[in-house]
């Protein structure tokens, strides 16, 4: 249902575009993330209708977006911090809620994103 693509190995400051690419329209989309040790945790969201969801913690820094009739998501993360290291994945639903923290039922499969200092 979900392919995502675009992570790699960047240093502090550098900047990544992460995509996923849907077999069809789904309401919300999002990226999540997880660090080594911790929870996933959501980084951004977006609905088909427009509504936008950031984690404080990349705010200013990460772009979401999407081209609703190509099925596409994009994450442009700049300023990349050694803390947004992660295997970022894809995520979509039906609800408004999963692009707010509670993930939707389907799944792309992980992509790593390293910042080096």
């Amino acid at each position: 249902q979900l392919q995502a693509s675009g992570g790699g190995l960047v240093q502090a400051g550098g900047s990544l575009n992460l995509s996923c690419t849907a077999s069809r329209s789904i309401f919300s989309m999002a990226w999540y993330r997880q660090a080594p040790g911790k929870q996933r945790e959501l980084v951004a969201g977006l609905s088909n209708r427009g509504h936008t969801n950031y984690a404080d913690s990349v705010k200013g820094r990460f772009t979401i977006s999407r081209d609703i009739p190509k099925y596409t998501m994009n994450l442009q993360m700049n300023s990349l911090k050694p803390e947004d290291t992660g295997v970022y994945y894809c995520n979509g639903g039906l609800f408004l809620r999963n692009m707010q923290g509670i993930p939707g039922d389907w799944w792309g499969q992980g992509t790593l994103v390293t910042v080096s200092s």
